[in-house]
């Protein structure tokens, strides 16, 4: 089972990102779940979205402490006891920035301008289709087919057009599977 914990801020598309991730998974005949970590959030405020990815069924329905993967939605997140603490040696993490990252541990750190891209596709810096493109494209959890489907699906007419191109965009630059 692989673990994934995505954190960004009120508003920023985290809970959909995991919730896209989890269907794409689906179509691609494994089993998922996707749920976000609800307390007194506001727009703006930190937040925490989990998937869970599985070929066989998920029985877990706890939080995910020890993720194999971490999404940052938002870089200036990454320093928070709550993002970068207790992860696996082997974790990767996932950073919506412009910048090269380094890790503080053996974790390896993947930085990747999703911003940019949806500057570029949306006119405005909503990242969640973008990440999920990189994502899937550096992980190989899902696949991009998946992707599309779902984020039309969840997007209606121009905007689902928009946020599959976003969402292609980020796959194709994200530069390779790890």
């Amino acid at each position: 089972m692989t673990e994934i914990r995505v954190h960004g801020r009120g508003g920023m598309g985290a809970v959909t990102l995991v919730e896209l991730l989890a269907k794409a998974a689906g179509l691609d005949g494994k089993y998922s779940q996707a749920f976000p970590a609800f307390g007194p959030e506001r727009r703006g405020a930190p937040v925490k979205a989990f998937c869970r990815i599985s070929d066989t069924p998920i029985t877990t329905r706890a939080q995910i402490y020890n993720p194999d993967y971490i999404v940052v939605l938002d870089p200036s997140l990454l320093n928070l006891p709550d993002v970068s603490g207790r992860l696996k040696q082997e974790s990767t993490i996932m950073v919506n920035s412009n910048k090269e990252i380094k890790a503080a541990g053996q974790q390896k750190i993947q930085a990747f301008d999703a911003t940019k891209i949806a500057m570029e596709v949306l006119g405005r810096p909503i990242v969640n289709t973008a990440m999920l493109g990189a994502f899937a494209r550096m992980t190989g959890l899902v696949t991009l087919e998946s992707v599309r489907k779902v984020v039309e699906e969840r997007f209606p007419a121009k905007t689902g057009e928009i946020n599959r191109k976003l969402a292609e965009e980020a796959y194709n630059k994200f530069g390779g599977n790890e």
